[in-house]
């Protein structure tokens, strides 16, 4: 809540609440410490939160309510989501008419109650709470989860038994309690943005568990007695075989509603317990990434925005599994798609639909591998060729022989790092001299999460943390890159040491619900082939060697490029860390 400090004091020396010496002391170290003066009365046990939450309801003019010992009936909590609720600090708890009455930490957050007024359809009227009263109306949802799985966990879960033949199968995916559970869980993957939904049958339950910017969090546990529904439910919606339970199967589904386009891809795999499933959630209405957004930014972004509008060559993009290679592709194809040039494609399988591009699906089964389908897509006069993954090399001696001939190559990679790159299509079978002249740029990347806006924390660097962080760094190259960075020039001066720079830790808050980051972008390296590199390759050169020339030609690693990100509070060193460890 925007309340200022100088307005909190004026209220409390009208109110009396404390001491004229208490109310100055305490105003001067929030003004020292960079705290809000609400913040520190509480830490310091001057004054409660209740006490706090009446005087700013007084100072904004807005009604305080104390629901730690309230009860709300389902119908009206479930006006607003949990996924929501916990994520906004926001409880519906009472309504008459087209009024809706909620309780929020921050009833100045005019985009929730926009948001939430959008959803319902009803007239909302914002009343000021405290943390308690969200903690305990969040414990009622799981209570009132129950009744929107129409009491399937106590009551029809004996009724929800195990047939084998396909027709008992079918009718279970058509009942109704199954069909009202599966809907749930992705409902509340979909609100709460999950990329992934894991359900993983054990011995007595199904654990369901969302990844959310890229951690896997528990969402819920289910009766063993519902998986067999599960299961047939989500077959039925994948098109899959019902009555295959031994072999794994993939299918997709989408769902179309107001506001948004979910694409399901689904996974089945036999485990010991039953059947695994995943679900990766693929969302077709987000329009509009460009590869700043992304977080590619200053030389790095010259060279990828120069190499990609080049008529041909390779442009590489390269990483482990979930690091946002494909999202790089499409939004490189996205750049690229205009009337006057034929995009094709050859995916495994066929990710995000784009308007104007011809995407081949490939099916091993039947022969159609990356390489089968490439050769044919060759003689449908492409100008430009994106190829899902090279994974053979066949596939690559394709891809190359492409990209000399007139075509741009866009495709993924499995390495480590951009300079990785090369020596692994060498070791693939691709002659050295090729490489060096077809390869026009490569993209080494990684995903980090972004910090919370709303309640990061600066600090600085201890000794201890400078030593372990150079076991994997070279700090003191590391200091030189940032000194002479221009975008970097505010935030590290000439005389800078790591002691004296700032960096930010995630603390948590209801609007990141209390996990300190909130989405995720890219930290990237882009390694542009010119002679001396192509020089390196032809001679066998090591990733370390072609990794060092590149550096002295102004590459940015990934490492450094997530300290820039670090340094300019869109991340944290641990997140870098946790990505960039090999």
């Amino acid at each position: 809540m925007q309340i200022e400090n100088k307005q909190l004091k004026a209220f409390l020396l009208d109110s009396n609440l404390l001491s004229l010496e208490v109310v100055e002391e305490n105003f001067k170290l929030a003004l020292e410490t960079n705290q809000k003066l609400g913040d520190l009365l509480i830490e310091k046990k001057l004054i409660n939160e209740i006490e706090l939450k009446k005087l700013y309801s007084y100072i904004l003019g807005i009604p305080f309510v104390n629901l730690e010992k309230e009860t709300i009936t389902a119908d009206i909590l479930q006006i607003i989501p949990e996924p929501i609720a916990k994520k906004y600090g926001i409880i519906a708890f009472e309504k008459s008419g087209n009024d809706l009455k909620v309780a929020m930490k921050n009833p100045e957050d005019l985009q929730t109650i926009d948001f939430i007024k959008k959803k319902t359809g009803l007239k909302i009227i914002p009343c000021l709470t405290n943390e308690e009263s969200i903690k305990a109306i969040l414990k009622q949802y799981e209570k009132s989860l129950k009744a929107e799985f129409g009491d399937i966990i106590s009551k029809n879960s004996d009724d929800v038994d195990a047939g084998n033949d396909t027709q008992d199968l079918e009718k279970i995916a058509q009942d109704l309690p199954i069909i009202k559970i599966v809907d749930t869980l992705l409902k509340h993957a979909i609100l709460q943005s999950a990329s992934d939904i894991h359900i993983e049958p054990g011995e007595k339950e199904v654990r369901v568990r969302y990844r959310i910017d890229g951690v896997l969090h528990d969402a819920m546990t289910l009766p063993k007695q519902v998986l067999e529904g599960l299961v047939a439910r989500i077959k039925v919606l994948s098109n899959l075989k019902l009555d295959e339970h031994r072999l794994p199967q993939d299918g997709r589904f989408k769902i179309e509603k107001e506001g948004y386009k979910i694409s399901f891809r689904v996974s089945m795999l036999p485990v010991f317990e039953g059947e695994k499933i995943v679900m990766r959630l693929l969302d077709e209405t987000s329009k509009g990434l460009t590869l700043e957004k992304m977080g590619l930014a200053g030389k790095a972004l010259e060279v990828v925005h120069r190499h990609v509008k080049r008529p041909n060559g390779m442009v590489l993009v390269t990483g482990p599994t979930g690091s946002g290679k494909t999202t790089t592709l499409y939004t490189i194809m996205d750049i690229l798609n205009t009337p006057d040039v034929n995009i094709s494609t050859v995916e495994d399988p066929v990710e995000y639909r784009m308007v104007r591009v011809n995407q081949t699906q490939t099916n091993a089964k039947i022969g159609m591998t990356f390489a089968a389908a490439l050769r044919s897509l060759l003689r449908q006069d492409p100008d430009i060729i994106m190829v899902g993954e090279i994974r053979d090399g066949e596939t690559m001696q394709i891809a190359v022989e492409a990209a000399m001939t007139g075509h741009l190559v866009l495709s993924t990679l499995h390495t480590n790092s951009a300079a990785g790159t090369l020596p692994r299509l060498l070791d693939m079978g691709a002659e050295a001299f090729l490489v060096a002249s077809t390869v026009n740029v490569i993209i080494g990347q990684r995903l980090v999460r972004k910090l919370c806006n709303e309640c990061k924390v600066a600090y600085k660097f201890s000794e201890k943390e400078i030593v372990t962080l150079g076991k994997t760094f070279d700090m003191d190259a590391m200091m030189a890159m940032l000194k002479g960075t221009p975008e970097m020039a505010e935030m590290v001066t000439a005389k800078s040491t790591w002691k004296t720079v700032d960096f930010y830790k995630a603390k948590g808050c209801e609007q990141c619900n209390q996990e300190g980051y909130h989405g995720r972008l890219g930290i990237y390296e882009v390694l542009e082939m010119d002679e001396t590199i192509g020089k390196l390759i032809t001679s066998n050169a090591s990733s370390d060697d072609i990794e060092k020339k590149a550096r002295e030609n102004g590459m940015r690693t990934m490492g450094e490029d997530g300290f820039i990100k670090a340094i300019q509070g869109i991340t944290s060193i641990e997140e870098v860390m946790r990505v960039t460890k090999e």
